[in-house]
Parts: C-alpha cells; sequence; structure tokens
C-alpha cells in the first residue's frame, strides 16, 4: 500500500484546521493558511 502525499501537508500553526480557537469564546481565522488548513509555500 502506497501513501503519497501531494500538497496535503497542513498548516503548522492551526493543525490543518483553517482557525485559531479563542481563549474568551469564538474563533479566528489562521492568518498563516488564510483559512485553507494547508501548509503554504
Amino acid at each position: 500500500m502506497n501513501t503519497t502525499t501531494l500538497d496535503t501537508k497542513t498548516c503548522d500553526y492551526c493543525s490543518g484546521t483553517g482557525y485559531f480557537q479563542l481563549l474568551l469564546g469564538g474563533s479566528e481565522t489562521c492568518t498563516c493558511c488564510k483559512g485553507t488548513g494547508k501548509k503554504q509555500d
């Protein structure tokens, strides 16, 4: 079984979710990946 990863690496800052959970409630879009959840080049 081959596992190939083609541009599917998750963003290190938001762990692939695309946003951060804020301590006071709510969420904020990850500025590193712009909400995509994928690592940018």
